[in-house]
């Protein structure tokens, strides 16, 4: 998939108004996934994706600074933090709210699912913690959840 659709299928599934937002929403949970799973999935996830969206994931996995142990741990487990996390980090980097961040990571997961590998999106699904999963497809399909009318993770709307 190419960078500019995929960002466009964001854009539309979000309801973003421009593709700047877009582009802004994918970079954000990009980066925040890259830090959440293994480095080295992160770097499979990287090469499945197009160039700028690849970039995004490679850059947080080169920005961890620490001692050598640190770097080996999160390369082989990620960083540590539950969906208030996450979707923190990512309304930081866009610049939104959680509320936001819920709608605009839900939708690149959705675009991810059908941009990559399922053996891929499987192994992400699996570092995920539960309450992250719940933004991914395969666990709103599984709960009978979907984006039109329903509602996100612990209540939350997206």
């Amino acid at each position: 998939m190419r960078y500019d659709r995929m960002t466009g299928q964001v854009q539309a599934r979000a309801q973003l108004p421009d593709r700047p937002s877009a582009e802004r929403a994918v970079r954000a949970t990009l980066e925040t996934l890259a830090e959440r799973v293994p480095g080295g999935l992160a770097d499979h996830l990287a090469a499945q994706l197009p160039g700028e969206a690849a970039e995004a994931v490679r850059r947080a996995g080169a920005a961890h600074d620490g001692s050598p142990e640190e770097r080996a741990h999160r390369r082989v487990h990620g960083e540590r933090f539950d969906l208030t996390g996450f979707l923190g980090r990512i309304a930081w980097r866009a610049g939104t709210d959680e509320d936001e961040a819920i709608r605009e990571s839900t939708a690149l997961f959705e675009v991810l699912d059908s941009a990559v590998s399922p053996e891929l999106m499987g192994k992400v699904y699996e570092a995920l913690p539960a309450d992250i999963r719940a933004l991914l497809p395969e666990e709103r399909a599984a709960r009978g959840e979907g984006l039109e009318g329903g509602e996100g993770p612990e209540g939350m709307r997206p």
